[in-house]
């Protein structure tokens, strides 16, 4: 009773994966690392954009195949793409025997042994999402990494964005839940926590009134023995002074935030559904910097929105230009099927978006070759990834993983994943560092 499963997109569907997993083993199925040899075949997709849904469906026509040449009874495909797409890729996948869409995780394990039979002696009942996902750790590829996720879906209503539609409202999960998973997953081996959600800063609005995520992080700082906890996706409207000051004063929080923009400028903001403008944006860096002299700050843009003209396009770079953000992601906007934006006037076409996508970039690398300079014959701490012939892979605390930056390390000592140690940096690689512990 072999199950394969493969999660596509963000972090957030990496947990969801994680789950179903381990909510498989709890019940008694084996879950495989090679699809050839599974009965059941399980695909977490990701439908945020039209890419992404590209990448689902080439990956569910390739497993598809084994139908007919391995030992595979079931095909299921789970996650966003599922739930957006339902009824038309029922057509166009009619090998699929089941779809499960993003509020059904909890019901995999029924669903599987509707199609290919319980396994062998049944298992038993998880009675907590701690329960699964700790099953799920068991064969992690760096299991000293645990992403945990503190709520699930979408109220800023962006103009671009499909999330809302597909996972529904913002609701965030009870923080004692949420402190329960952490201290577990801290004692079966993870060393760094990624907080992770739709937007982090909103933490707790829903169920408590106000806005609680600096009370979530102190608590997972003092109770959970994490040495290093990372904080994702944290929308700028929501960044409070009680949320900057936590980050400043608490040892274990990396001094790293990722704060996606999407633009600088007022008219591409307001159109995008964006809360605040450029100059809210300014003050709020300007006070992440003041008050955290060493903070990384990453960032995500979208170029080539509706109506961006060759001006808006100029500020834009004129914005990071002076910025200068110590990490930053550039992504060319994507029509979406059901989204405001895409019935507004003057797309912009594809070439353009491209262009100016690699003029970002180029730029970005001269200001991130630079921002890794600073580090050079300076001893930092790192965290040990993985290692191999020799070299080892790690990160700083400015660094999230599979994300950012790695620094490679040499040394005469037996450091396994997961190790924090102090690193000297010798040199840097274009985007990555060189050091000696």
């Amino acid at each position: 009773m072999n199950i394969y499963l493969m999660s596509l997109g963000c972090d957030k569907n990496r947990v969801d994966g994680e789950v179903m997993v381990g909510t498989l083993r709890v019940a008694g199925y084996e879950v495989v690392n090679n699809p050839a040899e599974a009965k059941a075949i399980i695909i977490n997709t990701c439908g945020f954009i039209s890419d992404a849904v590209k990448e689902s469906l080439d990956t569910v026509f390739e497993l598809a195949e084994y139908k007919k040449s391995g030992t595979c009874r079931a095909l299921i495909i789970v996650g966003c793409m599922a739930q957006r797409y339902k009824d038309e890729i029922k057509e166009t996948i009619p090998e699929a025997d089941a779809f499960v869409g993003v509020g059904e995780y909890e019901k995999i394990a029924d669903i599987v042994a509707s199609l290919i039979g319980p396994p062998a002696g049944g298992g038993d009942t998880p009675s907590a999402i701690q329960s699964v996902r700790l099953q799920a750790r068991k064969d992690a590829e760096a299991s000293h990494i645990a992403y945990v996720k503190i709520a699930e879906g979408c109220d800023n209503r962006c103009t671009y964005c499909t999330i809302p539609a597909i996972r529904g409202a913002y609701k965030s999960r009870p923080m004692e839940e949420i402190l329960q998973e952490c201290r577990l997953l801290v004692q079966h081996g993870a060393k760094e926590l990624i907080l992770v959600a739709q937007d982090t800063a909103q933490y707790g609005k829903d169920i408590y009134g106000t806005i609680k995520l600096p009370q979530l992080l102190e608590k997972i700082a003092a109770e959970s023995g994490a040495q290093w906890i990372r904080l994702m996706y944290a929308y700028p409207e929501h960044i409070t002074p009680t949320l900057i000051a936590t980050i400043a004063d608490t040892p274990q929080i990396c001094k790293y935030i990722d704060m996606p923009l999407q633009h600088s400028e007022d008219t591409i903001l307001s159109r995008m559904g964006r809360k605040g403008g450029k100059w809210e944006l300014m003050q709020l860096i300007r006070v992440l910097r003041d008050r955290i002299p060493d903070i990384t700050i990453r960032t995500t843009i979208i170029v080539g929105f509706p109506g961006e003209t060759k001006e808006e396009f100029q500020d834009l770079y004129d914005f990071i230009k002076s910025t200068k953000f110590e990490r930053l992601g550039v992504f060319p906007y994507s029509q979406e099927e059901g989204t405001p934006a895409a019935s507004l006037p003057n797309q912009v076409p594809p070439a353009t978006k491209q262009s100016r996508l690699k003029k970002l970039m180029q730029l970005q690398q001269k200001i991130h070759f630079k921002s890794q300079q600073k580090y050079v014959g300076k001893t930092i701490p790192v965290i040990i990834d993985t290692h191999q012939n020799g070299e080892y892979t790690a990160r700083t605390p400015y660094d999230a993983y599979e994300v950012d930056a790695i620094v490679t390390v040499t040394s005469d000592k037996n450091l396994k994943p997961g190790d924090i140690c102090d690193v000297k940096i010798i040199g840097t690689l274009d985007y990555d560092l060189v050091g000696i512990c």
